[in-house]
């Protein structure tokens, strides 16, 4: 980190579209804003899991105000997030474990992907509404991002190690650690303490408490 940046970590889980928001915001900010920006693949599952709480779409208000809200952020952002009523089905049904296994041997490997991969796991499955779960659709995603057939194939091979497991274990406990109930969780290192942002409406308020504004 530059001298006097402010770290700023953002653990996400390509499921949320929510994170794919913070995501594509903060990468904007990162130019702007005197920040050092960390991203943290992390297990949504295991975070709602080990909280106790629930996905959105498990209340009927709630699901019906989500698709409105994502929609008008999609817009406001211009990010490609594209959600109908059967979306909330298709999260359910879908493990990011393989997915997010292979962004963090990825991570651990060669991190100068991790963000066009993470962005190609989110069109993947948001813009195009495809599958992101099986391994030959996780080797699409990587192509998609610019990384060759052999450094695909050898992070695929990773994601069954205990080395891989366990970081990502690590990162989603880490998250739990700083507070995070759900995704994406921004945890910004400010005046010698950690700060907490859950979702992506509350950059403006980072950027206020770490000194910085915003557009």
């Amino acid at each position: 980190a530059r001298m006097g940046r402010t770290r700023v970590e953002l653990f996400y889980d390509v499921i949320s579209p929510y994170s794919w928001l913070g995501f594509e915001v903060l990468c904007r900010y990162q130019h702007i804003w005197n920040i050092d920006l960390r991203f943290r693949p992390a297990f949504l599952g295991g975070i709602m899991q080990q909280t106790g709480n629930k996905p959105p779409a498990m209340l009927p208000k709630r699901a019906e105000y989500m698709l409105k809200d994502i929609k008008r952020m999609a817009k406001y952002y211009q990010v490609p997030v594209h959600m109908s009523g059967g979306d909330f089905q298709r999260i359910l049904a879908t493990s990011t474990l393989p997915a997010m296994r292979f962004v963090t041997a990825i991570d651990m490997t060669n991190p100068q992907y991790l963000e066009p991969l993470s962005r190609e796991f989110w069109m993947r499955f948001w813009s195009q509404h495809e599958d992101i779960s099986q391994p030959e659709n996780i080797l699409a995603v990587a192509q998609q991002a610019g990384l060759s057939a052999e450094l695909s194939q050898k992070a695929l091979e990773m994601t069954s190690s205990p080395t891989v497991k366990d970081r990502l274990k690590e990162t989603t406990a880490e998250a739990i650690k700083y507070g995070a109930f759900g995704m994406p969780a921004v945890v910004a290192h400010y005046d010698g303490k950690p700060h907490l942002f859950f979702g992506s409406d509350r950059l403006e308020l980072l950027g206020s408490v770490i000194g910085e504004s915003t557009l």
